[in-house]
């Protein structure tokens, strides 16, 4: 839900925790049919989730130094992944963004853009939520914009 703010989140209701009231806000979109992600299964236990739809549902990309718009083209964004420590280094976010891939295909997407991370050597897991920039490479992305030295923007045609 973090990049669909503008800025901070709103506070949640009294008694609740921010995971609980962001969870509920999530589950009011999917309760709407908004898709606001795919989730990976390994003999039936979520093993993963991406976070994927038009660019226009993800308020805090238009202020992002890094994430900003490109141009005026119509995209849709892959803005995080998120893949438990103990299914981590088995694939599960490249299948994850395959899947999205072919999603977003299916969907008559014409281009689908991501922001990942570009550095040497491994980075720690907890920074890697917006996937690795080989994995966005290796998936058929070309990168369109560099903001920040390890930070490009990356894009792909599906359809």
């Amino acid at each position: 839900m973090y990049y669909r703010y503008s800025g901070a989140a709103p506070a949640p209701p009294k008694g609740a925790t921010f995971a609980e009231a962001r969870r509920r806000e999530l589950q009011a979109l999917v309760d709407t049919g908004e898709v606001t992600g795919l989730i990976g299964y390994l003999e039936g236990a979520p093993v993963g989730w991406v976070s994927l739809g038009p660019r226009e549902h993800y308020a805090k990309l238009k202020r992002s130094p890094v994430m900003k718009p490109v141009d005026d083209q119509a995209v849709w964004s892959i803005v995080c992944f998120v893949v438990p420590a103990p299914y981590r280094g088995q694939g599960v976010a490249r299948a994850l963004l395959d899947g999205a891939i072919r999603y977003a295909k299916k969907r008559g997407v014409k281009l689908l853009e991501a922001y990942p991370v570009d550095k040497r050597g491994r980075s720690n897991d907890d920074f890697m939520w917006f996937g690795a920039k080989r994995m966005f490479d290796d998936a058929g992305f070309e990168e369109v914009a560099r903001r920040k030295p390890n930070r490009p923007v990356v894009r792909i045609r599906p359809a």
